[in-house]
């Protein structure tokens, strides 16, 4: 899906921090910024980004979420990155020899949840791309979160973990019932105009020949109409189909040698 919406306001409602430790692509930094605007949040803190800030590659990867980009702190540790937080999150693909509590991100998620409705900071720590968090980095977190995945294959690219936690978090809060943009279907058509198809169709079908044995007519019309009645068409498929059935008729009228020579 792509494509930014200018009609939409933005909020920004208090929401975890995203902490990088020392990133090293501005590619990365950028679709992290990205995936943080897809799902509301804004604060975004960079520790130690190899390339420095401001990164052009970063701008350019994070396609337009610049409200995100623009608000970017730079820290040179990750001690003072998390300084004003008072619930922070490790994420961490493999065990560490710590007495910490460990969380899938449903449960991390109603904990950051939970923790912000106080009015108090919460935040969420990733690492490297290489090697991930160390274990003195880790040790600053209150808990460790970890994902489901293939344990033999259990590195996520920055931005990925970031885009999962951030849709969690949004899915967990009262967010996570609202779309966008609903389907806009049209209601489905009342009774009498789908009774109003049958009978069309079929005195169509029977004025054209399709019914080639009396016997079975009632076993076919039945199923047609359990067709169309499943179907839950609008008043306007109605009506798109009524004018198929009417176009048939007439060309069924026509004398065969019209059609086949095409003329009209």
């Amino acid at each position: 899906m792509a494509g930014t919406d200018k009609t939409q306001d933005l909020t920004f409602r208090p929401s975890p921090a995203v902490i990088l430790c020392e990133p090293q692509l501005g590619e990365n930094i950028g679709t992290t910024a990205r995936a943080m605007a897809n799902f509301g949040l804004w604060d975004l803190r960079l520790v130690k980004p190899r390339d420095g800030w401001p990164n052009e590659r970063a701008v350019a990867a994070a396609s337009r979420a610049d409200h995100v980009i623009e608000r970017v702190r730079v820290f040179d540790t990750v001690e003072a990155a998390v300084a004003d937080l008072s619930l922070v999150l490790a994420t961490t693909a493999r065990r560490r020899d710590l007495q910490k509590p460990v969380h899938g991100p449903e449960e991390a998620s109603r904990r950051v949840i939970a923790h912000i409705e106080t009015g108090a900071g919460a935040g969420i720590l990733f690492g490297r791309e290489r090697w991930g968090l160390m274990n003195e980095e880790v040790a600053l977190a209150d808990a460790i979160v970890t994902l489901p995945v293939e344990a033999a294959f259990a590195s996520l690219n920055i931005a990925q973990a970031v885009l999962i936690m951030a849709y969690e978090w949004r899915r967990q809060s009262d967010l996570g019932n609202e779309l966008p943009f609903s389907g806009g279907l049209e209601p489905v058509a009342r009774r009498e105009e789908l009774l109003g198809l049958f009978d069309h169709l079929e005195e169509t079908l029977d004025r054209t020949g399709f019914f080639k044995s009396p016997e079975r007519r009632p076993y076919v019309v039945n199923n047609l109409r359990g067709i169309f009645t499943r179907a839950g068409l609008s008043d306007q498929e109605i009506r798109t189909l009524r004018g198929v059935i009417s176009s048939i008729d007439r060309v069924h009228e026509r004398p065969r040698a019209d059609r086949e020579s095409g003329e009209s």
